[in-house]
């Protein structure tokens, strides 16, 4: 009784340890998901408890099931809008970018390891797919808003590639056990058995699930519980089929996330302490896993692979697979860069030595060293490589809080948060008078907080720096009431900088903006207009700005695109609707730059 009380005890101290060190991972600039291997490596047995754990089938066990969580988690979250601009790249990331990816980096760990290819191979396929958990954690949680095609590829690349991934790894440890036995039909076909079975039985128990959910009356607490067992089952029975578990949960996630009824109403608060109880438990378990001499005694290796993975293997997969797509050149580097590298590797690292393939433990050492790398060097520049690659766009539409109220079981009202911020147009104003300007009969003031107590709303209550006022609202206008609470000076100068100064109707025609009227003829216009066809020129200014963003853009529209017309001006997408119809465009001005 006594062994298993210190269990639970040491169990749950290591838990509420990763948990309190989460408040220094926004201080300190940290991944979260780090501090939790650190916390891990602590209690191991070069740390300050000393616990001794080598148990790789038990770790694998709980790695396999939290993956599974997380992933489901990320596919309730997962909006079909991110298909839409996301999902060709993504598939091709998933497929021949970690393809790339592994015979690049194969290729040089051989020549640097000087061990025989199929080794290299190996060790290059446990590092070559980005993480679900690490690009899930940091790109929600980091607070930084990227463009939404960069977004959904590489969102959708860390929950589409993990079947590969598994696969090569699979392939490669029987062909460095078995290399006769072996065939490239053999892999192909195996590989196509993944990603069908996965696939089939994602959309198939997705679909069923979705539309079981609103028949079924539970306690409240229950649906997460519900979802989180089908979930699970579903991955189970897919890999017992011989397909791809990972990709089978996440679609199941995609579809009942994507079908909201009231009996998902509380399902996405607990399906997310769910997620981060799976990513604090996996990575305390791999960092007590690990014996951290080790790790420092093949560190070169590490930083070597790391450094070839970042700056070669990895652009040139992501080069490769998303430039037919018409992507820019900055949201290929910033893609390349946020190749996350997390718990799947270390995952992957378990198999060979469960196998017991020779220099396996070298192998897990060394992917360790990679993903703590990856997590640094990555993991911490999200923000700065953002904005150096200038995917970022600016933030200040978004509620502070947000929740959805299912007032009967098909029609459901919000609550919004909107805090007053310093600088706002709603400073002085009432509440009121804020919804009524924009549509009184779908908004309506729900509570006034000040100094964290309720305030009575009357006729002559005005807005102070620092309330929150909580709105229920029907339809889609929270950012239009974000932009009056948020929109400080110093907001609007930046939202300017990127958007420029001026917003048009995309049905405005290019020829009737007072901008270019009286010079359309000009010989100097026509000498930095982007087309030379006489004719073509003519045209253009009988299009509407809608029209000639999409002629010129050549992919699927997002927030922050942004299309020249001349040296001088250019159009910025601001807004575009759930169904990618532009909603707002931006007309900036930028002097030429002169030559010295």
């Amino acid at each position: 009784m006594d062994t298993l009380n210190i269990l639970y005890l040491v169990g749950a101290v290591l838990i509420f340890a990763s948990i309190m060190a989460s408040t220094l991972s926004a201080r300190l600039g940290v991944p979260l998901l780090l501090l939790f291997l650190i916390v891990g490596m602590l209690a191991g047995e070069q740390g300050i408890l000393g616990i001794e754990f080598s148990q790789y089938a038990l770790a694998n066990f709980v790695g396999q099931a939290a993956l599974a969580c997380i992933l489901l988690d990320g596919g309730l979250r997962t909006s079909f809008k991110s298909f839409r601009v996301g999902l060709k790249p993504a598939v091709t990331l998933a497929t021949w970018g970690v393809l790339v990816t592994v015979m690049v980096l194969g290729v040089f760990v051989t020549w640097l390891l000087d061990v025989d290819w199929r080794f290299g191979l190996l060790m290059a396929a446990i590092v070559g797919s980005t993480d679900a958990a690490a690009v899930f954690s940091l790109l929600r949680n980091g607070g930084v808003k990227l463009n939404d095609r960069v977004q959904a590829t590489l969102e959708l690349e860390s929950g589409a590639n993990d079947p590969l991934a598994i696969l090569l790894v699979t392939g490669l440890i029987a062909l460095n056990v078995d290399p006769a036995g072996q065939t490239v039909l053999g892999f192909l076909g195996l590989l196509l058995q993944q990603l069908s079975f996965g696939l089939g039985m994602g959309l198939l128990f997705g679909y069923l699930l979705s539309r079981l959910l609103p028949k079924v009356h539970l306690a409240e607490g229950m649906y997460a519980i519900l979802i989180l067992s089908a979930g699970l089952a579903v991955f189970a029975a897919t890999n017992l089929l011989g397909g791809s578990g990972f990709l089978a949960v996440y679609l199941t996630g995609v579809l009942i996330g994507n079908h909201k009824v009231r009996s998902t109403e509380h399902v996405m608060r607990v399906m997310d302490s769910f997620a981060w109880l799976s990513q604090a438990v996996l990575f305390v378990v791999l960092g007590l896993l690990v014996t951290p001499s080790n790790v420092i005694n093949v560190w070169h290796y590490s930083v070597a692979i790391a450094a070839f993975m970042i700056l070669v293997a990895r652009p040139i997969a992501v080069y490769t697979s998303v430039k037919p797509f018409r992507f820019k050149d900055r949201e290929i580097g910033f893609i390349s860069w946020v190749g996350l590298r997390g718990a799947v590797p270390i995952t992957l690292a378990m198999l060979p030595v469960m196998a017991g393939i020779d220099n396996a433990f070298m192998l897990f050492d060394i992917a360790f060293g990679v993903v703590v790398l990856s997590l640094i060097l990555q993991g911490t520049t999200i923000p700065f490589m953002a904005n150096l690659f200038k995917v970022r766009i600016p933030n200040n539409k978004d509620p502070k809080e947000e929740h959805e109220v299912w007032v009967s079981d098909k029609a459901s009202i919000t609550l919004y948060e909107f805090e007053v911020q310093s600088g706002a147009f709603a400073i002085g104003r009432h509440p009121m008078d804020i919804s009524k300007r924009i549509s009184p009969d779908e908004i309506s003031v729900f509570a006034l907080v000040r100094g964290q107590q309720i305030v009575v709303v009357d006729n002559d209550t005005k807005l102070k720096f620092g309330d929150s006022v909580w709105y229920a609202m029907r339809g889609n206008h929270a950012s239009k009431i974000a932009n009056i609470f948020n929109d400080t000076t110093l907001d609007r100068k930046a939202i300017d900088d990127f958007y420029g100064d001026w917003l048009l109707s995309p049905s405005v025609k290019l020829g009737d903006l007072p901008f270019f009227a009286g010079i359309m003829e000009s010989e100097t216009l026509v000498k930095t207009l982007k087309t030379t066809d006489e004719e073509g020129f003519k045209n253009m200014w009988e299009q509407t700005v809608a029209e000639y963003v999409k002629s010129h853009l050549g992919t699927a529209p997002v927030s922050g695109d942004t299309v020249a017309i001349s040296e001088e001006w250019s159009l910025v997408i601001k807004e575009v609707d759930d169904k990618g119809k532009l909603r707002t465009i931006g007309l900036k001005n930028q002097e030429p730059h002169t030559a010295v």
